[in-house]
């Protein structure tokens, strides 16, 4: 018995079984019955195993026959992806896309895009992976990710690129029945330090993380991992904060969160696409071309 098999035998065999004969097989496959035959006669004497039982008035799979097939076309799948997985990289298509995505920008608003992609390029995989403040270059920089979205103050590094992305429109929220809410006239920086205030912590590993605490940078403050956990604090009257527009604008059409007046509000802020240039494959350019038309 051969310790390989080779990947022609178990084509023969997969289409045999697809197409219910032999000689359906020769057809699709372009070859001749008597082909055919050798080529499952050959297998049997390399497997050392009968494939098909021949006893009736139609050649049937035997179990170890069917086991061979079973476990043959995984081989073929396995073939298959490797083949087309190495010509999406000899084409500069990247065999998995890592992405991290600042959390000021809710997961949804790329929801479409990504729909784009995957039904343009359904073997390539992609990893969204949520970053706070620094974490989100810094994923990049410690290349954790091909493509970085939403970052926000970026630092002066050599071989980056980056292109304008979205503005971020903030928005000072509380729960409906809390104090501040109640509030008539605008709130100065002073009665918003009177509350305790709710942060999201920088998901910076290695660099040094930046204060979200602004305004709020008082001694009382409730630090969270993610905007998801900020925005269900702050419904339910935990501490109050900002947050981008773009999370809660629903629940405040709603009721669920209160936007009391500010005597100064916070100015949006730009954010942006960026990438590792020279190093960046056809992936990341699909998505840059995408995002930078929003």
């Amino acid at each position: 018995m051969r310790d390989t098999l080779r990947l022609e035998a178990l084509e023969v065999l997969d289409a045999i079984d697809r197409h219910g004969s032999f000689a359906a097989a020769a057809a699709a496959l372009y070859r001749v019955p008597s082909a055919i035959s050798y080529t499952v006669n050959q297998l049997e004497t390399e497997v050392g195993v009968q494939v098909f039982d021949r006893s009736g008035h139609r050649a049937r799979l035997t179990p170890a026959g069917r086991l061979l097939l079973e476990e043959g076309r995984r081989i073929l799948a396995a073939t298959s992806e490797l083949s087309a997985a190495a010509k999406r990289l000899a084409n500069n298509w990247e065999p998995e896309l890592r992405i991290a995505l600042n959390g000021l920008v809710p997961p949804a608003l790329l929801w479409p895009t990504i729909d784009r992609f995957t039904a343009e390029h359904p073997s390539i995989n992609l990893h969204l992976q949520e970053e706070v403040l620094t974490g989100s270059w810094e994923a990049l920089v410690d290349q954790r990710a091909e493509l970085a979205v939403g970052v926000t103050e970026m630092p002066a590094i050599t071989g980056i690129e980056r292109e304008p992305f979205i503005d971020i429109d903030f928005v000072f929220c509380c729960a409906p029945n809390h104090p501040l809410a109640q509030a008539h006239t605008p709130l100065d920086e002073a009665q918003l330090r009177a509350h305790r205030g709710i942060i999201v912590a920088d998901s910076a590993r290695s660099f040094p993380r930046r204060n979200a605490a602004g305004l709020l940078d008082s001694r009382h403050w409730l630090t969270v991992a993610n905007m998801q956990s900020k925005v269900t604090a702050l419904e339910a009257g935990l501490g109050v904060g900002y947050c981008p527009r773009l999370w809660v604008r629903e629940m405040l059409a709603e009721g669920r969160l209160a936007a009391p007046p500010l005597a100064e509000q916070r100015p949006p802020v730009t954010t942006w696409l960026v990438w590792r240039s020279g190093e960046s494959g056809r992936g990341v350019k699909w998505f840059v071309d995408a995002l930078r038309q929003w």
